[in-house]
């Protein structure tokens, strides 16, 4: 008796080797973006010094490529670039108003804590 539990997706996935190659060169173009993005932070982060004037700057481009490989993430290996562009926004936009906002309160509270510091040790 065959066990209905059992199922081997990967069995009933019927291509060619022609789509095997678009979906191996698109593997490729993902991750050498992705590798791309991640060099250039990288570049970033070791060739300007903390200390230095740019140093808000950097912070404000890392956080941006973050959200930029993670909406690329989210767009190409949770296949929601394959939906319409309406429920692509409804997904994303809500999430990057987030991101936004929690990045707005991190400042805030900063902020708020590193003016009590100053004012505590003077």
């Amino acid at each position: 008796m065959e066990r209905d539990d059992l199922i081997e997706y990967s069995l009933h996935a019927h291509h060619d080797e022609a789509k095997g190659k678009q979906i191996r060169s698109k593997i490729y173009k993902v991750t050498i973006l992705l590798t791309l993005i991640t060099i250039v932070e990288v570049f970033i982060g070791s060739s300007i010094k903390q200390s230095s004037d740019y140093w808000t700057a950097v912070k404000i481009i890392f956080i941006l490529l973050t959200l930029l490989k993670a909406g690329y993430i989210v767009m190409v290996f949770m296949h929601l670039g394959d939906e319409k562009k309406y429920m692509r926004n409804v997904i994303l936009i809500p999430y990057f108003i987030f991101v936004l906002f929690l990045i707005f309160i991190a400042l805030w509270e900063a902020a708020a804590v590193g003016s009590v510091w100053e004012t505590m040790w003077q």
